[in-house]
């Protein structure tokens, strides 16, 4: 979902208002449609200075105090006035704003801050340790890739010294590695921290834990990393040693914990040791485990049954050709929206108490099909040119014959399951020639399961449209991976220790947790759940310091007055809806005033 502003036009004046949008798919293409409309939306700003910054983050009640700009009477106690001479008024420091407001408003109200200074002992640093982290989490938020790139120059370039007091010199990439290995053995107070968090603010439940695993890639050899291993890239580098990252998440996208495995660790074997862990930390509730089919095997089902732990998961592809019958069977099918379809089936051994969801996808099928096709062609034109080779010189070595066969074969695995190439010999047993023929039990059986799918559980729900709606809550797991590698920026690692490996996905988690937390403030503020966009908004704000030119006693001297710019109005109306105030009133930097001798 996300926001669309419209603009109109009537009796020579123009005004806006804003409706919340979602795409849909339709029969014909992709479609818009409205939610909601939200008129429009009013903007009051907070009569705030930045000494209140603490209240505005957390979005607690502002204290109002007099302060240097307001407007009173020229006779009104602690105002001061001066001459300005506006020719010459200029403004400096311009620094990025709205994101790290924006992220350090989440972090505090998730009460990130509170937990850290509880759990971390003061000693002799001059810079607390909550601050240096949350230092670490914004930035992650805002996508740096390095803590390098931090100290030299992002911190600089945004408004953080101000919001949080810091000074820039004293943010330096030792401070941060040491702040990363400060944190790292906080992992699981974190986690139990979040869920709170999660139940008091937005009401979620825990019923359903959505298990998923993805990897992340090393730059460099990783000697130190126990864990760094080559294996299945899911980033497209097999070239490099990763590490496995295994994630708990609600329906809604929250993440609540997560394992690190090793890089060569095989989906299906991590899953006893993270339903030990999730019982471990929260109890062995009757949840129900969704997860795809990547994490199944009879060995997890079984252990899952011991726990008497609920699952919905799903099934390889081949376990389809044991429901034939009933995919080709047109009654019983449940509408579950325009081009998917759903039944509930036994199976046909009547194994055990479980039961099975046969899904079916027109769009799927269509696509897997076009697929399938372009495959054929690209195979079957290899082995047509493997042939006129042939023909034209007959080959006497058939270990080579049968390597480019293999090749082709290997390049297109999905047509080589229906297509096969037999080598023909002729009077002096050379290769000769090609007999290209495909498999038709094979292929028509292939074409039956195009678009279709099978779940399996063991949970008492009778409605299969309900239990497909439960599953698909597993791209919940997949999208937040994507804004862990897309938007906060977990891949490449540079880091080669294993501690600091395991620190840096810790503060990447945090960040995924900020930015899952704002999709769901903004559902709940009817905004939709497109973070991205309302990112990019607020990441337009700017704070600045505006040098006004003053003359005093006869002489010329400056007064720096740092403030925040005016968002535009689109920006302001998004922050009122979220209630997120900003600073309205300017601060005064006394130690800046020069006195200036006359010309």
């Amino acid at each position: 979902m996300y926001l669309r502003r419209h603009r109109r036009r009537a009796a020579g004046e123009s005004y806006e208002y804003w409706t919340l949008c979602e795409s849909v798919r339709t029969g014909r293409g992709p479609r818009q449609r409205i939610v909601a409309s939200l008129g429009k939306l009013d903007v009051q700003e907070a009569e705030a200075g930045w000494e209140q910054i603490e209240e505005l983050l957390e979005g607690r009640p502002v204290s109002r105090q007099m302060e240097f700009g307001q407007s009173v009477s020229r006779e009104g106690s602690g105002v001061r006035w001066e001459m300005v001479d506006v020719s010459s008024v200029r403004v400096e420091r311009a620094r990025e704003f709205g994101e790290v407001y924006l992220a350090l408003a989440l972090w505090r109200r998730l009460r990130l801050h509170e937990l850290l200074e509880g759990l971390i002992e003061s000693g002799r640093e001059s810079v607390g340790w909550e601050k240096l982290i949350s230092i670490l989490v914004a930035a992650r938020f805002c996508a740096q890739c390095s803590e390098l790139s931090i100290a030299e120059g992002w911190y600089e370039r945004t408004a953080l010294e101000d919001l949080l007091g810091v000074e820039a010199g004293r943010v330096n990439a030792d401070r941060l590695y040491r702040g990363l290995d400060v944190l790292g053995a906080h992992k699981e107070r974190l986690c139990a921290h979040l869920m709170e968090r999660y139940r008091d603010w937005f009401g979620v439940r825990f019923e359903f834990l959505i298990y998923d695993v993805t990897s992340t890639f090393f730059e460099g050899q990783a000697l130190s990393n126990a864990k760094a291993a080559r294996g299945y890239s899911r980033d497209g580098r097999p070239d490099c040693k990763q590490v496995c990252i295994g994630l708990v998440c609600t329906p809604e996208g929250l993440p609540l914990s997560y394992e690190i495995f090793g890089g060569n660790r095989a989906d299906v074997t991590t899953v006893e040791e993270i339903v030990s862990m999730m019982e471990q930390k929260y109890g062995q509730a009757e949840r129900v485990w969704v997860m795809d089919r990547g994490m199944v095997s009879e060995a997890n089902i079984a252990f899952l049954r011991s726990r008497k732990a609920r699952y919905l998961v799903g099934t390889p592809k081949s376990q389809l050709r044991h429901f034939e019958a009933q995919m080709l069977q047109k009654e019983g099918w449940v509408d579950v929206q325009e081009g998917l379809e759903v039944r509930l089936v036994e199976h046909p051994d009547g194994l055990g108490e479980e039961q099975y969801v046969l899904c079916r996808s027109t769009a799927r099928a269509q696509k897997e099909r076009a697929m399938l096709q372009r495959q054929s062609e690209a195979l079957t034109e290899k082995l047509a040119s493997l042939d006129r080779a042939l023909r034209r010189t007959p080959q006497q070595d058939h270990e080579a014959v049968g390597r480019r066969i293999g090749r082709a074969m290997g390049a297109h695995p999905a047509a080589a399951r229906i297509i096969e190439a037999r080598v023909l010999d002729d009077d002096h047993g050379c290769a000769c020639a090609l007999q290209i023929f495909s498999r038709w039990e094979t292929g028509s059986r292939t074409v039956r399961s195009h678009g279709a799918y099978l779940l399996r559980t063991n949970c008492t729900e009778r409605d299969p449209t309900q239990l497909w709606r439960w599953y698909i809550q597993l791209t919940q797991a997949e999208a937040a991976f994507r804004t862990a590698k897309s938007d906060l920026g977990l891949r490449p690692v540079f880091h080669q220790k294993t501690g600091r490996v395991e620190a840096h996905i810790l503060v990447c988690f945090l960040a995924l947790a900020l930015w899952r937390t704002l999709e769901m403030w903004m559902a709940q503020k009817g905004l939709g759940t497109c973070a991205r966009k309302l990112i990019a908004e607020i990441a337009t704000l700017r704070s600045m310091d505006v040098v006004l030119p003053i003359r005093r006693d006869g002489q010329r001297a400056e007064i720096r007055l740092r403030l925040v710019a005016k968002p535009e109005p689109r920006v302001a109306q998004l922050l009122a809806h979220l209630g997120l105030q900003l600073p309205s009133r300017s601060k005064i930097i006394e130690n800046v005033v020069q006195k200036i001798s006359p010309n």
